[in-house]
């Protein structure tokens, strides 16, 4: 048996089909006719965005809309003036187009790498996809097709790209493993939304694997199956029905209110990144959005955004919610994140160092003018303000501060915005866990990011494979890390919610529930499930699970034990 992340829930049987890819190694060389090459590049460019198109044509038919704004993406970020520009310099400096192409998703890509954040990360996968597609025309190689995978196909690949998954026949692919690739990758979301089983992630499939070898993909636990027996057959072939069965029953959760058996009601919201991503929420049945990352609009461009455009974006998500709650984040970017145009300098440890609300604070102007667009926007709509990383009540003060200084500005010019509107705290740091007493009496509400605080506070990285064991919100003091902000949130009155993906995962309800959170955020994929699963526990139930799981001493004791009462 292999083993790495199940991405996309389901069991699939089938034979493998490995792919693999075509080599785009060539010599750099100095090009003479500057003018030829600058032509050389930009057919290339025509040509990547028309089979680009045809590929998310054929997404939206397999997949959907939504799935085939990913494809578009790919579109918008060549074509983005930047980006375009900064290639064709290179290829002014007389390097060959494809060494100018090179160089500069080189850059990009290091910079979403860089920052940590799942959904940022995946855009360095994007930037490679569209890095390859380019030199792939430049240097006359076919591209990757797996559109004639035969049915029963398991796909084998070290990295699925976007692109790759645009071409898949889902009638004809039972399930899918790779090398590389996360849960929230775009290759992921695609199999989730193809429905596909999936497996990422797995050392060395490529070559432990072979075409037309035998294997189940256990889309659920990770799992891969190799040379299964009749058993094993017959016993995944029941899982599959069964799973199959529960997707169907699902949709009974669409439309109703997200309460525990008791019928006691909770808040069950979404986390996005742009604007459009709330009519995903909005799709997935969400009931807010719990965390909006603005940092996305910060990013693939060469200066700050203005005012006006972060407040057509945050009242553009408020319309779609529909007067629904949008809780948007403040700016959450900083050393580790290399946005040429801000100027961050270089440091030996970004993550504790000049980012978030420090970097905020420090450049006020910019800080302003985003609290100055969401208090535009907090008048079409039920918006709060967020401020990530507080680790002092200082910060949170200076923070709330600004607000009122910008209030008092747009009063001054006879613009409307909520006046009442909701100030909260993103606890994300052991120090903010602390000292979560002190900042209940401060802010209107707290926001747990489960992904930061389980980071800190076990002083792990999670893409550090070597201190991956760590990484778990099921860590004892991660879990009595959470217990005390929502027992401090909850004495003082204030909501208090979660929107780490620990929010998400069947374990951890039933401490949540028994701990006293209010409201939970998840992605939109997974709103039914959460809610099915708050549906499935009593108070007294999840109080008895609680209290078993908070007298254990170690992270392997705890998953061993929720997951036989799950």
């Amino acid at each position: 048996m292999l083993k790495g992340i199940g991405a996309s829930e389901g069991y699939g049987i089938g034979r493998v089909m490995l792919v693999v890819e075509q080599s785009l190694e060539y010599t750099p060389k100095e090009i003479t006719d500057v003018d030829a090459e600058l032509e050389r590049y930009r057919s290339a460019v025509d040509t990547f965005c028309d089979n680009t198109m045809a590929q998310a044509d054929a997404l939206k038919e397999s997949a959907g809309a939504k799935e085939a704004e990913i494809m578009m993406g790919h579109i918008a970020i060549i074509r983005d003036p930047f980006m375009g520009g900064e290639i064709e310099n290179i290829i002014k400096a007389h390097q060959c187009a494809e060494a100018a192409v090179e160089q500069v998703c080189k850059m990009f890509i290091d910079m979403f790498s860089a920052t940590g954040d799942d959904l940022t990360m995946q855009r360095a996968t994007d930037v490679k996809d569209i890095r390859d597609g380019l030199l792939a025309i430049l240097l006359g190689v076919s591209e990757v097709k797996i559109s004639d995978a035969p049915a029963g196909t398991v796909i084998v690949v070290k990295e699925l790209t976007p692109s790759m998954t645009a071409g898949i026949k889902k009638e004809n692919i039972v399930g899918i493993i790779t090398e590389t690739g996360s849960q929230t990758s775009h290759s992921a979301i695609l199999a989730r939304a193809l429905e596909i089983p999936a497996v990422l992630s797995v050392p060395g499939a490529v070559s432990q694997l072979s075409s037309g070898e035998q294997v189940i993909v256990d889309g659920s636990e990770g799992d891969v199956v190799t040379a299964p027996s009749e058993d094993e057959i017959t016993e995944y072939t029941a899982k599959r029905e069964s799973f199959l069965r529960e997707r169907r029953e699902l949709e009974n959760y669409r439309g109703k209110a997200t309460a525990d058996a008791d019928g006691t009601e909770y808040e069950l919201f979404c986390n996005i990144g742009t604007p459009k991503d709330a009519t995903k929420a909005m799709d997935a049945d969400g009931e807010g959005v719990g965390l909006f990352r603005t940092e996305f609009l910060f990013m693939d461009r060469n200066s700050l955004p203005t005012e006006d455009e972060q407040f057509e974006a945050y009242k553009q998500a408020s319309l779609i919610m529909k007067g629904k709650p949008v809780i948007i984040r403040t700016l959450d970017i900083g050393g580790d994140k290399e946005i040429p145009y801000l100027g961050l300098a270089k440091e030996e440890n970004p993550f504790m160092g000049f980012r978030a609300i420090r970097y905020c604070l420090k450049n006020r102007d910019m800080f302003k003018s985003q609290i100055k667009a969401i208090l535009r926007a907090s008048a079409f709509g039920d918006i709060r303000i967020m401020f990530p990383l507080i680790t002092a009540v200082e910060e949170l003060r200076e923070g709330k501060a600004l607000v009122e200084e910008a209030k008092a500005d747009l009063k001054a010019s006879g613009i409307a915005y909520d006046e009442n509107i909701k100030v909260g705290v993103m606890t994300e740091t052991a120090a903010s866990g602390v000292i979560a007493d002190l900042l209940a009496e401060e802010a209107d509400f707290f926001s747990i990011g489960t992904n930061d605080l389980t980071g800190y506070t076990m002083a792990a990285d999670r893409g550090n494979s070597d201190v991956g064991y760590l990484y778990s919100p099921l860590q004892p003091s991660v879990l009595r890390m959470i217990r005390r902000i929502i027992k401090c949130a909850r004495a003082k009155g204030i909501d208090v919610g979660m929107c780490g993906e620990a929010a998400a995962n069947p374990m951890m309800i039933p401490l949540l529930i028994s701990f006293g959170l209010t409201e939970f955020s998840v992605s939109a994929p997974s709103v039914l499930k959460v809610r099915k699963n708050i549906a499935k526990w009593t108070k007294a139930e999840a109080d008895a699970v609680a209290e078993k799981v908070m007298a254990m001493a170690t992270e392997a004791e705890i998953t061993a034990y929720l997951k036989s009462v799950i």
